[in-house]
């Protein structure tokens, strides 16, 4: 059985410390050699638990804790919460074959939270800004969306709070819960447009759910399929129009946790919308005009996935190095030589290539390329009614040539 041969033990405690923790979690503590968790959980042990303890390094490391492996010693980890929730529990797993580790979980602070708020949990949007941008809420903002977030720091629902008022979610009612589960549990409430705390106790967490003020400031609620309004990016005219990237993203085929490369990705659109149709999904954008790379800079974050990494460069180059992607995105560069060559040589097995052309010489690019390894063509013919005089015509785009492949 996996705990007859775990050497580590990841208890997760919350904010009513020992008094709160099982059995189970209690014996393991008392077999321990060692005690490994952050000062503040350190602190909450009474005396009796003999196990020598290590605070967390300063940044944060778990090597030194995985060099207890090889004494074959018992060793606990005092973690928030359900550890495998944003937790140290999952960022152990990825180093730890399960059988060398047991976790016992408590509440989470979101579950309590949901509890608190009288919302299901599964129909809920939980996101961490511990260590992680502000910006990462704005995929998540529209009406009626129910967030639960969990703070950095005393300072995040005043910021949190005015990021809605800013996006037009000025009525959106917040809820503040601070020490949820313990002794100093507290609740702050009030709307986004009118936030009245500077600071709260540190350890927070913010529910809200969005509602738009409508008659002051309209809120851009961008839908997360394929498709956004060009408006919704800062461009210079180098920008897939929306029906053709919906079109192109359809190919590109996200799931979650899939890599793209977006090469050429000129205001970044296709990586963003990758990445916005799934929270686990990731994106490089490869762009070399400097102008276009802050636009990407721009759009990533008002869109809601500034982890989309920027990489300064021009393709063929700019692509050594780069993790291996699920799907690579062409948008333009298809002539230069390379840069299909690269990309092909370095797309994981199985993945997409999908590559869009206007002009006539990258068309006979994709044609000479889909000759040697096979793919579809699709053009692509997209009109508009504009007006002509007291009437209206149709008024056609340049046509794109779509070319797809799934690598063997």
């Amino acid at each position: 059985m996996q705990g007859t041969q775990a050497w580590l033990t990841v208890v997760g405690i919350g904010d009513d410390g020992y008094a709160g923790l099982g059995r189970d979690a209690r014996r393991a503590l008392f077999d321990a050699a060692v005690v490994t968790g952050g000062a503040r959980h350190l602190a909450m042990l009474p005396s009796r638990v003999r196990a020598r303890r290590e605070a967390w390094p300063q940044p944060f490391s778990v090597e030194a804790l995985l060099a207890h492996r090889e004494s074959h010693a018992p060793v606990c980890v005092l973690a928030s919460g359900d550890p495998m929730l944003f937790g140290v529990g999952a960022t152990l797993a990825r180093r730890v074959a399960p059988g060398e580790m047991r976790v016992l979980p408590a509440p989470s602070s979101l579950s309590l939270a949901a509890a608190r708020m009288g919302w299901a949990l599964q129909d809920t949007a939980m996101v961490s800004l511990v260590g992680r941008p502000l910006d990462t809420l704005r995929r998540h903002l529209y009406a009626r969306s129910r967030v639960l977030a969990l703070s950095a720091d005393g300072r995040t629902p005043a910021a949190l709070a005015a990021l809605l008022a800013e996006a037009g979610f000025g009525a959106t009612r917040l809820a503040v819960f601070e020490h949820l589960g313990g002794p100093l549990e507290r609740r702050i409430e009030g709307l986004a447009d009118a936030w009245h705390v500077d600071e709260t106790a540190a350890l927070n967490l913010v529910a809200f759910e969005c509602e738009s003020d409508v008659a002051n400031a309209p809120a851009h609620a961008w839908t997360l399929t394929p498709g956004l309004p060009d408006d919704a990016y800062r461009h210079d005219g180098q920008l897939t129009k929306r029906d053709v990237r919906a079109l192109t993203l359809a190919r590109l085929a996200p799931t979650p946790g899939a890599l793209l490369w977006d090469v050429g990705a000129g205001s970044g659109s296709i990586g963003i919308e990758w990445m916005r149709s799934h929270a686990a999904c990731r994106a490089i954008a490869i762009e070399a005009h400097a102008e276009r790379q802050r636009f990407i800079e721009h759009n990533r974050a008002a869109l809601g996935v500034p982890g989309l990494q920027l990489v300064a460069g021009r393709a063929p180059e700019a692509l050594a190095g780069l993790a291996t992607p699920d799907a690579v995105f062409i948008g333009g560069g298809v002539t230069v030589p390379g840069v299909l060559d690269a990309c092909w040589a370095a797309l994981a097995s199985g993945g997409r290539l999908v590559a869009n052309a206007v002009t006539l010489q990258s068309e006979a690019t994709l044609v000479t390329w889909r000759a040697q390894y096979g793919g579809t063509l699709t053009r692509i013919g997209i009109g508009e009614a504009r007006p002509l005089g007291a009437f209206d015509t149709w008024r056609q785009a340049l046509p794109v040539t779509l070319y797809e492949a799934v690598k063997p």
